[in-house]
């Protein structure tokens, strides 16, 4: 198990293979995100994305799957997240990628307020096929210390 004493500044990790097909692009976004260019082709043609594309927030929620089966394996003593900052879609999702992610610990800090807590930022980068960044967004993880 990795704790908060664990963790350094600078390390970096890659991780993850989420093959982004048709079928869960469309149901994802005729439930969570029903604009057009992400439910149909003849929609899509028309608009910045060329053709049917990932909704930004399946790309987080695809990127989430892939963190926690890396954490299911690189067992952690995580306790979840306040939140992201400087999240940004760079690049359009399609149907047919296959998305991996890059990680790195920015900052670590032991919580003031709760000390068998500790705080890591990290920067998540993911990549499609291509090695082209299509997502980014720096992540706040809450962690428990070895030392309560």
């Amino acid at each position: 198990m990795q704790y908060f004493e664990d963790i350094e500044v600078g390390s970096k990790a890659s991780f993850g293979d989420y093959a982004v097909t048709r079928d869960e692009v469309v149901a994802f976004a005729g439930q969570y995100d029903p604009q057009p260019f992400h439910l149909s082709d003849e929609a899509a043609a028309g608009t910045y994305f060329g053709r049917l594309s990932a909704s930004g927030w399946h790309t987080c929620a695809m990127t989430m799957a892939m963190l926690v089966a890396h954490m299911k394996v690189h067992a952690q003593a995580s306790l979840g997240s306040p939140g992201i900052d400087e999240l940004r879609w760079l690049k359009p999702v399609y149907p047919g990628d296959r998305l991996r992610c890059e990680t790195e610990v920015l900052e670590t800090r032991r919580s003031a307020s709760r000390p068998e807590m500790g705080i890591i930022k990290s920067r998540m980068a993911v990549f499609n096929q291509d090695d082209v960044m299509v997502m980014t967004f720096v992540s706040n993880g809450l962690i428990a210390t070895r030392e309560r």
